[in-house]
């Protein structure tokens, strides 16, 4: 059964003109149940978790100052978001999503979490509206339970995975992949074990070809026991905060891509979904259900 973490703190309001499109959480979960691809069984409530597995991803002093709100102003305005303490909680509840469904994903194949795909934040610090990299969190937890060894992340919101890059920089056992806007933030690349910049205006064909190619042989050279992938929707033309041209079934056609690679690999794969900023609200949710859409179709 396909298991996904969702938490009506998801769609916290931000305040009023904030271009941070929260509110396609809930959207995206009702949109879910209305055409029938999910059932309310389908959706798990997670929790914040014990502050430990925070620390085996993030410095200690960093966690303890979001949680207390004491973060250096200067620190704080790099995350772009107001800090709160039910924004902080919100984030810690996320990290939590992604561990519990990394669980799912072993059991089952795949999971997913609704919101997620915090890869800008770094070991001791957030930035780009991240402030816990639930991903990173979620491969330390499971390396830590002793239920996998060798992690392959696989990065494809339009935005390069900086803070996970640096997260793992120095650990052979998590390889990061991370395929973006070649000229889109973050602007100072971190290097991740493997980068593919795109230039700006990349379509469908030019994309699909490149991920076809590396996907199955980075899978064939490192051998993971586990992938997480973080599917995020602003690679298509719309987006806003994007400058790849890839059309919505292009997107789609990305994420059968990676689903199937992972099913027929028989490695579990626990999904994010990152980001995803066009205009039309409608567009953004229709994006990220294929990937609901088509989990359901390939591994169940």
């Amino acid at each position: 059964m396909l298991k996904i973490a969702y938490h009506p703190i998801y769609r916290h309001p931000l305040p009023l003109g904030h271009r941070f499109p929260m509110g396609k959480y809930e959207l995206l979960q009702q949109q879910l149940l209305y055409e029938g691809t999910c059932k309310e069984h389908n959706f798990f409530e997670p929790e914040i978790p014990n502050n430990k597995y925070f620390f085996l991803t993030h410095d200690p002093e960093y966690v303890s100052d979001l949680m207390n709100l004491t973060l250096d102003p200067k620190m704080a305005r790099r995350i772009g978001f107001p800090l709160s303490e039910i924004l902080i909680e919100r984030e810690m509840i996320i990290a939590g999503g992604t561990m519990e469904a990394s669980l799912f994903a072993l059991e089952n194949g795949i999971s997913m979490n609704i919101a997620g795909g915090t890869h800008h934040a770094y070991t001791n610090k957030g930035e780009g509206f991240c402030m816990l990299n639930d991903q990173a969190i979620g491969a330390r937890y499971l390396q830590e339970k002793g239920l996998v060894q060798k992690i392959l992340i696989v990065d494809l919101d339009v935005h390069q995975g900086n803070g996970t890059a640096e997260i793992f920089q120095n650990d052979d056992s998590v390889f990061t992949f991370s395929m973006h806007g070649k000229k889109n933030y973050p602007f100072q690349k971190e290097e991740s074990d493997l980068d593919i910049p795109l230039e700006n205006g990349t379509q469908n064909e030019e994309y699909l070809q490149i991920l076809k190619e590396i996907l199955p042989r980075l899978i064939a050279e490192q051998n993971p026991d586990f992938i997480y992938y973080l599917s995020g929707v602003d690679i298509i033309e719309s987006d806003k905060l994007g400058k790849l041209s890839l059309t919505i079934e292009g997107c789609k056609e990305r994420d059968r891509l990676v689903l199937e690679t992972c099913k027929n690999s028989n490695i579990p794969v626990m999904c994010s979904m990152g980001g995803g900023y066009s205009p039309d609200i409608k567009t953004i949710v229709d994006a990220h259900a294929n990937t609901f859409r088509l989990a359901q179709e390939i591994f169940f």
